[in-house]
């Protein structure tokens, strides 16, 4: 009996394989039977044992006598008798392959469910493996992975529109800016050993800013490797990764928040996307308790060229002068720490922690609670335009914020506040370097509240639609009082700023959003900010 539908499957997809032969109802299959392969995935081994198990099992019962054969027993081979024999039999061999095929049914159960068990998700924050097995999308939600293991996500946002130009005394000019094309390669090396990494594409590749952290045409963003010991305990190994303060910080996607560009505290406040070489541990402290600790390369008071830094990893030499890292008007924004190089202008380190609340018993409600500390933010030969050498300044760095999304209805509440304590402001740059427009205080601070909504739009094109009407509140201070140095002890108002955000985000799908916002500034400087804006975007995030 020739059997032409029978299918081999294969663990090993370089195998080189042109058939078998079994015996089964009267003798050897005539012919190879065709094979085809399975993709590999975590349940391979135990498929092919399962598989080599049924194949062997049909064979021992065709070649045990399990269907008896003419030439052995001549006198079996008719008669009723011999019928009823052959029938029980055929009934004893099927019952034996379906009790087989189960086996192999809860074997692949069992595996799939281990391997997906030992992946994290993608939903989960970044940092985690996504599962990549065979028919998850592994590549971009696009294609399945390769490689056991690999998977490779993608976030990104294109804004266009109208801004005020401050610079051109507020004159309106449109632009368009393709800000940001971001890949996420996560690889399991092993079910607790988990590669991560961040490469970013900003403004369309084109390098043209010159501060040090924003110069050149691709960044690395994120780079680490997770070692998964246990729930409470795990070890994120040196690498860059991203700061722990405040929750935007560390979920910057463009799906994760409603205006075009990110909330205002994160725009210098906190220098986000805020990352530095770091390494940390974490993990679950109880059920919705979670927590982060940190040590990194300290933030350097240095906004200038990376070219401005001399061979000797100190500021240009007097009287050539730099630009400040920390000012009152851009708060932290230039002060982030270089990630490569060994260039690095001093041998100080800081240290971040965090914890992230969820309750079980407050359906809807999340929050976190951060804070930032470095003994010194000093670079190496600091100087005032006098020539006076600057002594050392610490700098702390603090932020709490919630998220409730009011169970059964589509209100949703966010609300932040975030404050920097510096140690001698004395020692800023922006204090000494003759330009009082930038002064510092010995603090700066920041709130906001936003208020937002969601609506269902039903499905539309195969996808269900919904939209987020949003309105945000965000007040900045920068320039608080306790000037020193050599410039004018006095504020400008340039760094007490008031936000009034508000448009709507449309999600057709969890992973996209369409942005429309339009943003009023006051600015208690004299003639106002004039940097109001009416703006689109599109985000994605897979």
């Amino acid at each position: 009996m020739s059997v032409r539908n029978a299918v081999c499957v294969h663990a090993d997809p370089f195998a080189r394989v042109v058939g078998f032969t079994c015996e089964a109802l009267g003798g050897p299959l005539a012919e190879a039977v065709p094979c085809r392969f399975a993709q590999p995935s975590a349940s391979a081994p135990k498929r092919r044992g399962a598989w080599t198990a049924l194949v062997t099992a049909i064979a021992m019962l065709g070649a045990s006598g399990g269907v008896g054969r003419a030439e052995d027993d001549p006198a079996r081979t008719s008669g009723p008798a011999a019928n009823q024999e052959l029938t029980r039999k055929l009934e004893r061999m099927e019952g034996r392959v379906r009790m087989l095929e189960r086996m192999l049914q809860q074997n692949g159960a069992a595996a799939s469910a281990a391997a997906s068990a030992s992946l994290p998700s993608k939903a989960a924050a970044k940092g985690t493996a996504p599962d990549s097995r065979p028919g998850n999308k592994g590549i971009l939600g696009l294609a399945d992975s390769p490689v056991a293991g690999l998977s490779i996500g993608a976030y990104g946002e294109i804004k266009f529109g109208a801004m005020q130009n401050p610079v051109a005394n507020g004159q309106w000019q449109n632009g368009f800016d393709a800000a940001r094309f971001v890949l996420l390669p996560t690889y399991a090396i092993t079910d607790n050993i988990i590669f991560n990494a961040e490469i970013e594409f900003e403004h369309a590749g084109s390098g043209f800013d010159a501060d040090d952290k924003l110069h050149g045409t691709a960044e690395i963003e994120q780079v680490f490797v997770d070692f998964k010991i246990s729930d409470p305990f795990n070890w994120r190994a040196p690498g860059v990764d991203l700061v722990p303060i405040g929750y935007i910080n560390q979920h910057h996607e463009p799906t994760q928040f409603y205006s075009v560009n990110r909330p205002e505290l994160y725009n210098g406040l906190i220098p986000s996307t805020f990352k530095a070489p770091a390494t940390s541990i974490y993990g679950a402290i109880a059920d919705g308790v979670n927590y982060q600790l940190q040590v990194s390369t300290s933030i350097e008071d240095f906004g200038d060229d990376f070219t401005k830094r001399s061979d000797a990893n100190t500021v240009p030499p007097f009287p050539t002068g730099y630009v400040p890292g920390i000012d009152g008007l851009n708060a932290l924004g230039f002060s982030r720490p270089p990630l490569g190089g060994f260039r690095q202008l001093g041998d100080d380190v800081a240290f971040a922690g965090k914890l992230d609340l969820a309750p079980p018993f407050w359906s809807g409600f999340a929050g976190s609670v951060s804070v930032y500390y470095t003994p010194n933010t000093t670079p190496r030969g600091a100087y005032a335009d006098t020539g006076a050498a600057l002594g050392r300044s610490s700098l702390a760095l603090f932020d709490a914020e919630f998220r409730y999304r009011v169970p059964n209805t589509g209100l949703e509440l966010r609300g932040e506040y975030a404050q920097a304590l510096i140690g001698n402001p004395a020692n800023l740059r922006a204090n000494n370097d003759s330009n009082s427009a930038n002064n510092v205080g010995r603090t700066m601070y920041g709130y906001s509240g936003e208020v937002a909504y969601h609506f269902p739009l039903g499905t539309i094109l195969n996808s269900q639609w919904e939209a987020v009407p949003f309105y945000r509140y965000s007040y900045e201070n920068l320039q608080t009082g306790g000037f020193a140095g050599t410039d004018l002890n006095m504020p400008t108002g340039a760094g007490q700023l008031q936000f009034h955000t508000g448009g709507i985000a449309i999600f057709p799908s969890p992973k996209l959003v369409l942005k429309a916002t339009y943003q009023k500034v006051i600015d208690r400087e004299a003639g106002g900010a004039n940097s109001d804006s009416v703006l689109g975007g599109i985000g994605f995030f897979f």
